[in-house]
């Protein structure tokens, strides 16, 4: 349906930049002949309402439960404002990063945000305008129209929203947009919630292998059980393969605190937002100058062990030396026995990743430290072995790694086509009339094939719009 989609046969000059051409018969029309700020009071206990970037206007206890924001279920909202549904909300100071949105719900929201409301006699559908908010295209033009001295203090205000021009299509045309968009949309982020719960299968099924893998729950050369296992001591370990050793981790490797003043010419840097949580993997591979202050320096086969904000597990085994920030602890093999290959799977399992988390202090930036590191009492496998898991878990994880990206990769591009083909429909590219009138009145929702039309080259963009820095003179 959307594939035989095509352009309307006559189009104007809006005389609006950023709107460009417009169907003949479709209106441009400021805000001000469309929509009238409210500022009616709320009553203190209606909901309470926010708007988003990612999904316009919502519920407050829908976004608590969702992030780490603050509830504020017990300040004064006395000055707080009424929003009925249809309503347009939005942030003053984030509406030029898209967050604006029409309210499906009835509730109140702070100071912060402005409310608007179709004008009485209006012949206009709320839903269509939802849509045409959302657009990269608006989002800069309501940067346009925002002032401020700085970026994080840009403000739309409300008589600056009122001269921004739209194009307003007919009412029946508006109702249809909206209504194709929905079960356009509803189709993507059905196809994109597939990809993501495939994308957590892999992850889990990934950490379960690693543990197994260096734990000895399994002997990756057989797929079976080891013969015979003993009680480890350690609880989060369990037990473990009879012929292992069960030894401290700083018995085995060496927590490397040598630091060296940078400055001395090129060498290859770390911090920890260069390594890919969970894989290893180095964003960033350029030679560059250290920065001013302390860092540590690392030989090739080290393994660097991110002790802030452990969780994230920000561990790897750079192939050449550097230097890395102080934010790393830097561990090396004692000796020959215990492998750096087979240490940073062990490390960077999540079962070790866990068990480090659960000893970090600091509320705000936990950190982990190296007395209790290395105090842990870990396993070392006979050397053989330490190389066969290694080698396994190379594999294994770079197939899983790859069949992730892969996923991210399918999922952002039905992103970017969520958002192309809603600016499309919503200014005009795409004349949508036909299409509309063959779905059906009630929309059951997509069957089991429905996601399957939008293949991977598809997508859209939740994200923040890509806006250009742009000051109205």
């Amino acid at each position: 349906m959307l594939a035989s989609l095509k352009p309307y046969p006559h189009m104007k000059d809006s005389g609006i930049e950023w709107l460009g051409e417009v169907p003949a018969h479709w209106s441009v029309l400021p805000n001000r002949s469309i929509f009238e700020e409210v500022k009616e009071s709320g009553r203190p206990k209606e909901q309470m309402l926010s708007v988003t970037i990612l999904n316009g206007v919502i519920r407050q206890d829908d976004l608590l439960r969702e992030s780490s924001s603050k509830d504020q279920s017990r300040i004064d909202k006395s000055a707080y404002k009424l929003v009925q549904q249809g309503d347009i909300a939005y942030n003053k100071m984030r509406a030029w990063q898209g967050a604006i949105g029409v309210s499906r719900h009835r509730g109140i929201v702070s100071p912060a945000y402005i409310v608007h409301r179709l004008l009485n006699g209006s012949a206009t559908c709320s839903e269509y305008f939802h849509y045409l908010f959302k657009t990269p295209a608006f989002a800069n033009e309501a940067e346009r129209c925002s002032y401020g001295i700085t970026s994080d203090m840009w403000s739309l205000r409300s008589e600056d929203f009122k001269i921004i021009c739209l194009c307003v299509p007919p009412f029946a045309e508006q109702s249809a947009i909206a209504r194709l968009l929905d079960r356009a949309t509803s189709r993507i982020d059905r196809c994109i919630h597939a990809k993501e719960k495939l994308i957590a299968l892999l992850e889990e099924q990934k950490q379960a292998l690693v543990n197994d893998a260096v734990t000895g729950r399994i002997d990756v050369r057989t797929g079976k059980r080891y013969p015979a296992y003993k009680l480890s001591g350690v609880e989060w370990l369990g037990d473990v393969p009879a012929h292992w050793e069960v030894r401290r981790l700083k018995s085995l490797m060496a927590n490397v605190v040598d630091q060296k003043h940078s400055g001395a010419g090129e060498v290859a840097f770390l911090a920890l937002e260069h390594v890919e949580s969970w894989t290893g993997k180095l964003q960033h591979s350029e030679r560059v100058f250290a920065p001013d202050g302390q860092s540590k320096e690392f030989q090739a086969g080290d393994i660097l062990f991110g002790k802030l904000r452990p969780y994230l597990a920000k561990v790897t085994r750079p192939e050449e030396a550097g230097r890395c920030v102080g934010e790393f602890l830097v561990l090396r093999s004692r000796h020959e026995n215990y492998q750096g290959a087979y240490a940073e799977h062990f490390l960077r399992s999540k079962l070790v990743i866990d068990t480090i988390n659960s000893s970090t202090y600091g509320a705000r930036m936990p950190r982990a430290e190296w007395t209790f590191i290395g105090n842990l009492r870990v396993v070392c496998p006979p050397l053989p072995e330490q190389t066969a898991i290694a080698c396994f878990l190379d594999e294994a994880t770079a197939n899983a790694n790859r069949a992730i990206a892969r996923a991210k990769r399918e999922i952002e591009l039905l992103r970017e086509y969520r958002t192309c083909l809603i600016a499309d429909i919503v200014t005009g590219k795409l004349d949508v009339r036909e299409a509309a009138n063959e779905l059906p009145e009630l929309d059951s929702g997509p069957d089991d094939g429905d996601a399957e039309q939008f293949g991977p080259n598809q997508g859209h963009n939740h994200s923040k719009p890509a806006c250009g820095r742009r000051h109205r003179k």
